[in-house]
């Protein structure tokens, strides 16, 4: 076998920048932990025996980890002083909560694929799937930390605006249902902004809905309850959400048609997805983060339930129009997007 020097080269440049990526996803999931990017935001340049210092760990395993961190370009090094800081962006990435790009929940998320590497080698093998119950529990924890902020930058302030007449009704008083509502988080943000509306967060995961439950404080316009997106009770609901949850399920279709007979006839399906193309070729290369969390937890999630239908987490527009319009929606449109997420209107 003859090999051109050049693709290869280009290649094993490609493969250390991957072995470093994943060296370094368990030194961001344990920076989180111990609180190491939280305690070098908003200040001066830190050596390693200050941060240690700082966060009650050891110096000499700060020092490596600062040193990977800083080899990543996750923190800044100053060569003249050996001590390290955190920009403004790489706070907004790593230490702040409520940044709308804070991206550790992503990596919080892996601890899950890793841990369940070996269901997902038996599925590869013999078929069936790995079931949304059946994964490592820093998978739920993971999911909701990487979605939220992106949910707390847009969701009230961007998507449900784009909908035709959903905030106004909100504003005087509606009945909603968040369908596969994870933890609650999506569910609380909108309950807490129209406070005159009634939610309902509805999740077959009853860990996350004991989550979810736990977290609304006693809120009076909201509930939560264990349920599949298929057959959850209740009936009259002016809006219906569905955030990044569609592509996750067994039966989609079976789903999108129990929504639209419990919305009113003027009802609206609110579905969130992640940004893609219709096709292979108009998701690469930026389809990459998604195809692989949808080979490792999206595709396993849904062929471990009924129908199994595997939309996979780039299904892309047309694909998703064709469930929706099967399930009984007659319109449907782009209302907006990110670069993340778009965002579909369904009307009956």
């Amino acid at each position: 076998m003859e090999l051109n020097i050049e693709k290869l080269q280009t290649l094993l440049g490609i493969m250390i920048n991957e072995l470093g990526a994943a060296q370094n996803a368990a030194l961001v999931i344990i920076g989180e932990e111990l609180d190491l990017y939280r305690k070098m935001a908003g200040r001066g340049p830190v050596s390693s025996a200050e941060l240690a210092d700082a966060t009650d760990t050891k110096e000499r395993y700060v020092r490596e980890w600062l040193s990977a961190q800083a080899a990543s370009g996750f923190v800044d090094y100053e060569a003249a002083t050996g001590k390290f800081r955190l920009s403004p962006e790489q706070a907004a990435v790593f230490a702040v909560d409520d940044s709308p790009v804070n991206m550790t929940g992503g990596f919080q998320a892996l601890d899950a694929v890793y841990a369940d590497r070996a269901k997902l080698t038996h599925a590869f093998r013999h078929g069936g799937g790995v079931s949304w119950t059946d994964r490592c529990s820093c998978m739920f924890c993971g999911t909701d930390r990487f979605f939220r902020p992106g949910y707390k930058a847009n969701l009230v302030g961007n998507w449900l605006p784009s909908l035709d007449g959903v905030v106004e009704k909100l504003e005087r008083g509606a009945r909603a249902a968040d369908v596969g509502c994870g933890f609650g988080s999506s569910t609380l943000m909108m309950a807490t902004a129209f406070p005159k509306s009634q939610f309902t967060g509805i999740d077959f995961h009853a860990h996350s809905i004991e989550h979810a439950s736990g977290h609304a404080g006693g809120m009076s316009n909201v509930r939560f309850e264990t349920a599949r997106a298929q057959d959850f009770e209740g009936a009259g609901f002016d809006l219906v959400t569905m955030f990044d949850a569609l592509h996750d399920m067994g039966d989609p279709v079976g789903a999108v048609s129990h929504i639209a007979k419990a919305l009113k006839p003027d009802g609206t399906l609110m579905l969130v997805e992640p940004m893609a193309g219709d096709s292979l070729a108009d998701n690469l290369p930026v389809g990459r983060i998604f195809y692989a969390a949808s080979a490792n937890t999206c595709v396993p999630a849904s062929l471990g339930q009924e129908v199994g239908a595997a939309l996979g987490a780039q299904a892309g527009q047309a694909k998703l129009t064709e469930v929706l319009k099967a399930g009984g929606f007659s319109k449907v449109r782009r209302a907006t997007g990110t670069a993340f997420n778009m965002v579909l209107e369904a009307r009956l």
